[in-house]
């Protein structure tokens, strides 16, 4: 009502529009009530302070809208600020950060005791909800030695690793228990090494573990561009809303490097057995509630077949 007893318009408008929201998401909440939602962390929305806070209040109405989230992180310019002052030089080869033991020391503390407490943090603002593990506890992810490929040679770039095991046990018993599982991307080696693995890699590989119903993976971009060149020149492009596996797999030889390990994330995870995998743009906020229960949601998906 007005301050003179008459109906407000304008607030009734708006009360409509909540309510068509909530609405729109209910057979969204029905479809995924129960479902586990991997989604992997980073780019501008870790760093940006308003966005952290919206990523923190999605992930806790996940769980409260009956969804079993697990966030995957990675934390590459909070890594990089901490070695330019440490002084320890950097460097990368064919896209990989080259990881000497000095520089692993590094990795490992920004990751585990800083990323994600931070990030666990932000979530407990709330409750307590979210668990922070890194890849080693529990033999999560158990990685192997990664090397480059320079000119069709291959070049070792020190304790980067490649996952080629997940026992995902310690994550769904916190599940089971209600938690948030915020994860870092850290490895051990079965010979005794830590290995720095990629983010959007693990995230793919612990989705496929846990059986998940989707992986969301968040970007600095609007998705997978049809004509990146265009979008990069500042020219509208169109963004690919859903793509299937096999398409996806004839367009990853011509993506940009910083796409590849991303969509690379997205067919691993859709060929592995999870039914949805999405790019979704970090800097808008609430785009993990946008692209769950909107029917039009946002980014790009890829499934496994047409027709999924």
């Amino acid at each position: 009502m007005s301050a003179i007893g008459g109906p407000d318009l304008g607030g009734g408008d708006q009360a409509h529009a909540k309510a068509a929201v909530l609405i729109e998401a209910l057979p969204w909440l029905r479809r995924f009530r129960g479902a586990t939602v991997v989604v992997k962390y980073g780019g501008h929305a870790m760093a940006d302070e308003t966005l952290r806070a919206s990523f923190a209040d999605d992930m806790v109405f996940l769980l409260h809208a009956g969804l079993r989230p697990v966030v995957v992180h990675g934390g590459g310019p909070q890594i990089n600020a901490h070695l330019d002052r440490l002084g320890i030089a950097s460097s990368f080869t064919a896209g990989l950060r080259v990881t000497t033991p000095e520089a692993m020391q590094v990795v490992r503390m920004v990751l585990v005791g800083q990323v994600n407490r931070d990030v666990v943090g932000m979530i407990n603002r709330h409750g307590p909800f979210a668990i922070g593990m890194s890849g080693e506890d529990a033999h999560l992810f158990t990685a192997e030695r990664k090397h480059a490929e320079v000119n069709g040679e291959k070049v070792d770039i020190g304790q980067v690793g490649e996952i080629v095991r997940v026992e995902a046990g310690a994550v769904r018993a916190l599940l089971d228990d209600g938690r948030i599982p915020v994860v870092s991307s850290i490895a051990r080696g079965e010979d005794g090494e830590i290995y720095n693995v990629n983010a959007d890699t693990a995230a793919a590989a612990l989705a496929v573990a846990l059986g998940a119903g989707k992986l969301v993976v968040l970007t600095d971009v609007e998705g997978l561009y049809a004509d990146w060149p265009a979008a990069g020149e500042g020219t509208a492009a169109e963004v690919i809303s859903r793509l299937t596996a096999p398409e996806l797999a004839k367009l990853l030889p011509g993506l940009s490097s910083g796409m590849v390990p991303k969509m690379e994330a997205c067919l691993t995870a859709v060929t592995g057995g999870v039914p949805q995998a999405h790019v979704l743009d970090g800097r808008v906020p609430h785009s993990v509630l946008l692209e769950i229960f909107t029917d039009e949601g946002i980014g790009t998906m890829v499934v496994p077949e047409a027709g999924s």
